[in-house]
């Protein structure tokens, strides 16, 4: 503990707080916080979240590291420093380019009023969303009418949006069938689903590189494999062959579910969701409390 005391106090020491404060020192922090607020918007809806998480364990363990004067580990990450700046930076490379290109569009007059606008909070779906998409599963199976949905959990699915149409509509399965009809504007592509809401169509996703997929899978099970390998999303498969549902999640493809075992699946992550949430809120506050 004392060496914890000791470290803290050496960074402090070096903070200076001006003594008078102008009215350019008042605007220059509001402008600062500003632009951390929108930067913080922008990584807590892309990918730059999961890294940013990843980033703070490796952070951790370099503070440990000078806690107990590790001198080889931080040797070797000040070495890699630079290195690990740069590889950011190339990961990130299509979410930084989108967000200079909104940055050119947006309209920093009503931007002001709006910082709260953006993901619906409450993402979860309800027991007829659950009802429909099985109805609409094994109907289109029935008609060997293939289908990829894609049911958006926490994180963000709209590097994949953008790729697609916007539909912003209720989960039916008259709805979701029709979008799969074969030779419809819609049916190429995967459907996104956010709470009971059908937001975007023929969207393209990543397919997975597993090799231990079987060999008889096509692209529309790839492709909903690795939407799963790469976020938390849940993808409902329809087989064009075989008729056949599948649902992927985690990198893992659970194949040939029944109806109930779909319903039995979909239900578990609706609870999961709604629990997550209400520990969510709970943390919150206690947070405010604090």
């Amino acid at each position: 503990m004392q060496k914890v005391a000791s470290f803290i106090s050496k960074y402090i020491s070096n903070v200076h707080f001006p003594k008078t404060f102008m009215v350019t020192d008042i605007i220059e922090v509001l402008i600062i916080a500003f632009l951390v607020y929108q930067i913080l918007v922008w990584v807590r809806t892309s990918r730059a979240w999961t890294l940013l998480k990843g980033v703070g364990v490796i952070l951790a363990f370099l503070m440990i590291a000078v806690l107990f004067n590790m001198s080889t580990i931080l040797w070797i990450a000040g070495k890699v420093v630079t290195i690990a700046a740069t590889a950011i930076v190339v990961i990130l490379q299509p979410e930084l380019r989108r967000a200079v290109e909104q940055l050119g569009r947006q309209n920093f007059i009503s931007g002001l009023f709006s910082l709260g606008s953006g993901r619906d909070q409450d993402g979860r779906f309800s027991d007829k969303t659950i009802n429909e998409l099985v109805k609409a599963s094994y109907e289109m199976g029935r008609a060997r009418t293939g289908a990829l949905i894609v049911i958006e959990r926490d994180t963000p699915l709209h590097e994949y949006e953008h790729t697609g149409i916007e539909v912003d509509a209720i989960v039916t399965s008259q709805l979701l069938i029709n979008i799969f009809e074969h030779n419809t504007p819609l049916h190429d592509g995967a459907v996104i689903l956010r709470g009971d809401r059908i937001t975007w169509a023929t969207c393209y996703l990543p397919l997975s590189d597993n090799m231990e997929l079987s060999k008889e899978l096509g692209t529309r099970h790839r492709a909903g494999v690795g939407i799963s390998e790469v976020t938390d999303s849940v993808t409902i498969i329809v087989s064009e062959e075989t008729g056949r549902v599948s649902v992927a999640s985690g990198g893992i493809l659970k194949r040939n579910l029944e109806p109930d075992e779909l319903r039995s699946e979909l239900s578990r992550l609706q609870k999961k969701e709604g629990e997550e949430k209400k520990n969510r809120r709970k943390r919150q506050r206690k947070e405010k409390k604090a």
